[in-house]
């Protein structure tokens, strides 16, 4: 008997869901193992596998590692819903960060991106491709950089003043990072103790005197 081997992530797409039924599902979710994406109309739902925490945790590990290190200052959103409903648009980063603006939502308890400015960074696992362009989403956003990882090829981009994202050699809120730094990390974590390879990523990046 020959075996189907069910994919590692599932999309389910709806089509013509106005906003309160939106923030309803959403809301109504609690805690879950699914990200929910609107994009004026269109609502979908996937579902995420161990790979793709995983791979969000351990880039999530090397942000913050950095950041601490370097004692820059930082607040995290993990992947708190981001929504705009004069544009139609939602989503959850797999995980993102304030760092230029985090004095603006330090202490804050309950951020709304109508008050609060957007995300610094935002972080996009793409294990499996959504059926919504989350890309633009963010762009609509105003998330100034994105991180994009497939599990072979990071990308950083950077949203240009026409709002739309380009490529970028190095990190806009970490300028002496490349995205070079990060690729061999990542890909060791897979067979390597998580732990182990942040260490040693700061001991052989001297993290503590980088400039």
């Amino acid at each position: 008997m020959a075996t189907v081997q069910e994919p590692l992530e599932q999309c389910f797409r709806l089509s013509l869901v106005d906003w309160p039924t939106y923030v309803m599902y959403s809301d109504g979710l609690g805690p879950r193992h699914v990200r929910v994406t609107y994009d004026d109309g269109e609502m979908e739902w996937m579902t995420l596998s161990s790979k793709h925490y995983r791979n969000k945790k351990m880039l999530a590990r090397l942000v913050e590692t950095f950041s601490e290190e370097l004692e820059i200052d930082r607040a995290s959103g993990g992947s708190m819903t981001c929504r705009r409903e004069e544009l139609l648009k939602a989503l959850e980063p797999d995980e993102c960060y304030w760092i230029a603006n985090e004095i603006s939502v330090r202490g804050c308890v309950d951020i709304d991106l109508h008050r609060h400015p957007p995300p610094d960074l935002a972080l996009e696992i793409e294990i499996s491709r959504s059926c919504l362009d989350r890309v633009g989403i963010f762009a609509a956003l105003k998330v100034p950089e994105l991180w994009r990882y497939d599990g072979k090829f990071l990308r950083f981009l950077g949203l240009t003043a026409e709002g739309t994202y380009q490529e970028l050699e190095r990190s806009l809120a970490f300028p002496n990072l490349w995205p070079e730094d990060l690729i061999p990390w990542l890909r060791l974590a897979e067979t390597e103790s998580e732990t182990q390879v942040v260490r040693q990523w700061v001991r052989d990046h001297k993290l503590g005197n980088s400039n």
